[in-house]
């Protein structure tokens, strides 16, 4: 199953993250490190973002019942988009630390940052190895990969900043390196933030143009007219489609329906489809002028009365 297979992933992935920061918290402390400190900081998001991925994936899980015909499946949503915005706030915060460092910069010891950074460096290497193999289609999933990339990202740098701290003793090394975190952190949580608020606004999955789609319902033999369409995103990976169509007088509106659901799952993946197919008017027969007590008046031949005998 594939829920099962993301749910180790996450599991084995907040295990090595929960070790490694409890350790770099105390080696941030010694070495007297914003950087690592930092790196700490973000771990600790990324251990709470991997909790928090697994709690909405267990939730997703439940069958749809009563009000929530869709089930829970928008959970995972709201845990992409809780990771985006601590991303963001995490980031605010390193950059007014490193600013301030940059200013009065701390004696950095350069040695057990870089030593520190190297290690952290293979755990979130393992990590983020294990999670590229989940399900990324899954913005949940992929708000926690997120994390444990850009603390990838991370440790690299902080790892050049200590080795400069080592070699030439430039401390400010420390904070610099701490900026670049921080932009790493805030590209992917508002990148977090802005693909969670596009599925609750409803729009369409950026890969799907409805344009596009409306054109090619139009096109198919036998429909005059299509309106009323809409294209969403449930969750991650769960695409909808509603449309009415009109189609022509006479023509097999079921088989007709049936040809535009495969179109739309061949041609673009959308499997949850409603369409309310109706056929076009039928033309009205034309008004007929006929002459009654000298009184001319147009009536239609449904209106007409039979003559009196």
């Amino acid at each position: 199953m594939r829920e099962g297979t993301d749910a180790r992933a996450l599991t084995i992935a907040l295990a090595l993250i929960a070790a490694f920061m409890c350790a770099e918290v105390i080696a941030g402390i010694l070495a007297h490190s914003l950087a690592l400190l930092s790196d700490a900081g973000h771990m600790l998001t990324d251990a709470a973002a991997l909790g928090l991925a697994l709690v909405a994936l267990r939730i997703a899980r439940r069958p749809p019942h009563g009000a929530m015909t869709y089930g829970f499946g928008r959970v995972e949503i709201l845990s992409a988009q809780a990771n985006g915005i601590t991303l963001g706030l995490l980031a605010l915060w390193i950059v007014y630390e490193a600013i301030h460092r940059l200013v009065s910069p701390p004696d950095v010891h350069g040695a057990i940052v870089l030593v520190v950074a190297l290690v952290g460096i293979v755990v979130n290497l393992a990590a983020t190895f294990v999670l590229a193999g989940a399900r990324r289609g899954s913005l949940n999933v992929e708000g926690s990969f997120q994390h444990i990339l850009t603390d990838l990202f991370a440790f690299i740098a902080t790892a050049i900043a200590g080795g400069i701290v080592l070699a030439t003793g430039f401390a400010r090394a420390d904070a610099l390196a701490s900026l670049l975190v921080a932009a790493s952190m805030l590209y992917a949580g508002v990148r977090l933030v802005v693909a969670s608020g596009r599925v609750f606004l409803e729009a369409a999955p950026a890969e799907l143009d409805p344009q596009q789609i409306g054109r090619m319902l139009a096109a198919q033999q036998g429909v005059v007219e299509v309106h009323d369409l809409h294209v969403w995103e449930v969750t991650s990976g769960f695409p909808a489609l509603s449309a009415h169509v009109v189609v022509r007088a006479g023509s097999d509106c079921h088989e007709l329906r049936r040809t535009l659901q495969r179109a739309l799952t061949e041609r673009y993946g959308l499997r949850h489809t409603t369409l309310q197919v109706d056929h076009e008017a039928a033309p009205q027969p034309p008004l007929q002028i006929e002459v009654v007590d000298q009184a001319v008046s147009a009536v239609s031949p449904s209106a007409r009365r039979a003559p009196e005998k």
